[in-house]
């Protein structure tokens, strides 16, 4: 048996109960590095927790990929992948921006998937098939826009300061040859590009459960997300994901060396 709609809104609804009561409260927060700063709140591990109870009471022969528990049978046919805060620090300064992520792999491919923003009540789902927005404004299917060309583009990343080297130096070609270009989404630049907002998401470093839920949102609403390398992102690293394949093949180019 697999998860359907009603089961990832449940999954939502327990994350939601846990972060916004915490949202521009002054929730604890802990730096999980030494010599930095990554940020981990309370909301995160509660979230967490109420996502991976129930996953474990429905489906306690799937695995479970989480950022902030204990990995859980990673070798099995489906597996969960959590972000139960993508965007900590905009969660911590205020900014609406931040997102629970939901993914649902098999056989090692991103199948489901879905962000919710609770603040804004919005949530982007992808159902295994197609990609749907609901949010204040109603529920409509969403779709990524057909640019054509790069010099068209309107270009997110959650921050240039995280490209360094010789990556810097590939992302600052891009960004010199788009139409706009804007910092720190995180997860909402990948639901804006599935909804034909914004053309081109570039970053690096990510994890797995940082793109887990965003793979299915913008494929199956029309778009391409790969690593620089055109491999695919399902292990994070530099992603590249674009509304069209056009810009996506301009994008990749620049980024890939080739």
């Amino acid at each position: 048996m697999l998860p359907d709609r009603n089961f990832f809104y449940a999954l939502a609804d327990a994350a939601k109960a846990e972060t916004l009561p915490r949202f521009r409260t002054g929730a604890y927060v802990t730096n999980k590095m030494e010599g930095g700063f990554d940020p981990v709140t309370e909301g995160d591990r509660a979230a967490e927790t109420a996502i991976r109870a129930l996953i474990a009471e429905r489906f306690p022969e799937h695995g479970i990929l989480g950022e902030e528990h204990e990995n859980i049978g990673l070798d099995r046919e489906h597996i969960w992948v959590i972000d139960p805060i993508d965007g900590t620090r905009a969660f911590i300064s205020g900014l609406p921006v931040w997102g629970t992520l939901i993914g649902f792999q098999s056989n090692g491919r991103a199948a489901m998937g879905l962000m919710d923003q609770p603040f804004t009540g919005e949530r982007y789902f992808a159902d295994g098939t197609r990609s749907w927005y609901r949010g204040p404004d109603g529920e409509r299917q969403i779709a990524t826009r057909d640019c054509k060309t790069l010099s068209d583009a309107i270009l997110f990343t959650t921050s240039p300061h995280l490209f360094v080297g010789g990556d810097g130096e590939k992302y600052r070609t891009v960004e010199s040859r788009v139409r706009l270009f804007r910092y720190g989404c995180d997860c909402y630049a990948y639901a804006l590009l599935a909804s034909g907002h914004v053309d081109l998401v570039v970053e690096n470093g990510l994890k797995p459960y940082d793109v887990g839920a965003l793979i299915p949102l913008i494929e199956q609403a029309g778009g391409v997300i790969t690593t620089w390398k055109g491999g695919r992102p399902e292990n994070g690293g530099s992603i590249v994901a674009a509304g069209s394949r056009a810009v996506h093949e301009e994008a990749l180019k620049l980024l890939s060396g080739m």
